[in-house]
């Protein structure tokens, strides 16, 4: 069964984090400019002498559908390559994927998502 990895990070994490998933093999992903907050509700700013609280903060959200086996290799990956400690830092959301067909040649399922030199390909090696 595919998995979807749906991981919100820091936007100064995004190219660490996207050089660490290409380095495992990692072709496919999407990547998405979003805002929110999460246990820390936002963050208190000061501008001008004024002090505001900003509660969406920018954040990234990538998304990558994969086999299932290269699910924990993938986390390890992001997290090593997006942890500083703080607060803030991210989290990772795991999905099942039921089904996937590629549009342009009709394939479906794990076929669908298979890239030349892949994580998937890369296990021969």
């Amino acid at each position: 069964m595919a998995r979807k990895i749906e991981a919100i990070i820091r936007e100064e994490a995004l190219d660490p984090v996207k050089d660490a998933l290409h380095e495992i093999g990692i072709v496919g992903m999407n990547v998405f400019e979003i805002r929110g907050h999460g246990r820390q509700g936002g963050i208190e700013l000061a501008w001008r002498g004024t002090s505001y609280r900003m509660d969406l903060i920018p954040k990234i959200q990538i998304n990558i559908v994969l086999s299932e086996e290269n699910v924990e290799k993938t986390i390890e990956a992001i997290v090593k390559a997006a942890r500083t400690g703080n607060q803030g830092d991210g989290i990772i959301f795991v999905y099942p994927v039921e089904d996937i067909v590629r549009i342009r040649t009709g394939e479906r399922g794990h076929k669908a998502i298979m890239y030349p030199d892949d994580i998937d390909e890369r296990k021969g090696r």
